[in-house]
C-alpha cells in the first residue's frame, strides 16, 4: 500500500480523464473547511482535498500541528491555512467562516469530521463528560452546517456537507465496555444529516455520512493501549483501516459524481458492522 503523500507520479499515470480529471475538475478552486484536521482522519482528508486543487482551511485546537500540515500542503503546491477553533464553542463560527471567506473565499465544501469519545458506560460517565460529548459531536457539526448553509443559500450557490459518523451509531457492545454517550452522539449525525439533506435539497446543497469502522488513529490509540493487537482477532479480516482508505468516499461524496446522492450514509468497516 502506498500510504506517503503526495503521490508519486505514477500512481496517476494512465487514468482515464473521465476518472482523474473530469470527475475531480469541479473540485479546483472549491474551498473546504475541515474541522479535527490537526490528526488523523481529518488531517488525511485536508491533504486529500488538497491534492485535488481544493483550497483547505484545516480547523483544529492544536495550532502547532495546523501549521505544520499547512506547510506540507503549500510545499506540494497545494493551498491552505490554518484556523485554530474549538468546535465546542459554537459562537465563534461565524467569525472563523469570516476569516475563510477574507483569505480562500466562499466555504463551499464542509468536513465535520471533529469529534471526541469517552470510556464510560452509562451509570458511570460523568456530566462534564456528556456535555462536552454532545457538545463536539452533536451541536458543532448542525450549528457550523447551519452557518456555513446560509452563506451557500445566500450567494445561491450548491454546495456539499460530509459528516462523520461512527460504526458506533450502528453497533453497541456492552462486552467491550462501549462508551454509551458516544454511540448516542453518532446516532444523531445520522439524524442531522437526514434532516438537512431534505432541508436544504432545494438549495442544491448535499449532506451525507461517511460512517467508518475501527481505524487506525489518535482517537484508537488508546484502544490498543489497553487491549492489545489482540484487538485484531475479534475482526472479520483481523485488520483495521488507515486514513487512505477514506480518500475515495471522501472524494465521492465532494465531486459532481455523487451529485444524486444526499442523505446517505457510507459505511466504510471492512465488515466490521456485520460481527
Amino acid at each position: 500500500m502506498i500510504t506517503g503523500w503526495p503521490p508519486p507520479a505514477s500512481m496517476r499515470e494512465g487514468l482515464p480523464v473521465t476518472v482523474n480529471e473530469a470527475l475531480y475538475a469541479e473540485l479546483k478552486g472549491q474551498v473546504a473547511l475541515v474541522t479535527g484536521a490537526s490528526s488523523g482522519l481529518g488531517r488525511q482528508f485536508a491533504k486529500t482535498l488538497a491534492l485535488e486543487g481544493v483550497k483547505v482551511a484545516a480547523c483544529a485546537r492544536r495550532r502547532d500541528k495546523l501549521d505544520t500540515l499547512v506547510e506540507e500542503i503549500q510545499a506540494a503546491g497545494g493551498v491552505a491555512m490554518a484556523v485554530a477553533l474549538d468546535v465546542a464553542d459554537a459562537s465563534t463560527f461565524s467569525e472563523v467562516l469570516d476569516r475563510i471567506e477574507a483569505e480562500l473565499g466562499r466555504v463551499t465544501i464542509l468536513i465535520n469530521n471533529a469529534g471526541v469519545s469517552d470510556n464510560d458506560q452509562a451509570l458511570t460517565v460523568p456530566l462534564d463528560v456528556i456535555d462536552q460529548v454532545l457538545a463536539v459531536n452533536v451541536k458543532a457539526p448542525f450549528v457550523l452546517s447551519r452557518e456555513v448553509a446560509k452563506r451557500l443559500i445566500a450567494a445561491g450557490s450548491p454546495g456539499r456537507i460530509v459528516n462523520i459518523a461512527s460504526l458506533g451509531a450502528f453497533q453497541f457492545m456492552v462486552s467491550r465496555n462501549s462508551p454509551a454517550i458516544y454511540s448516542v452522539s453518532k446516532v444523531a449525525v445520522l439524524r442531522i444529516t437526514q434532516t438537512l439533506s431534505l432541508e436544504w435539497a432545494k438549495h442544491h446543497i448535499n449532506v451525507n455520512t461517511i460512517s467508518p469502522g475501527f481505524f487506525r488513529s489518535e482517537m484508537t490509540q488508546g484502544y490498543f493501549d489497553k487491549y492489545g493487537e489482540g484487538v485484531l482477532d475479534t475482526l472479520p479480516r483481523r485488520r483495521v483501516g488507515a486514513p487512505t482508505d477514506l480518500d475515495s468516499t471522501l472524494l465521492y461524496l465532494v465531486s459532481p459524481a455523487s451529485k444524486m446522492v444526499t442523505g446517505a450514509c457510507i459505511q466504510v468497516d471492512d465488515g466490521q458492522m456485520a460481527i
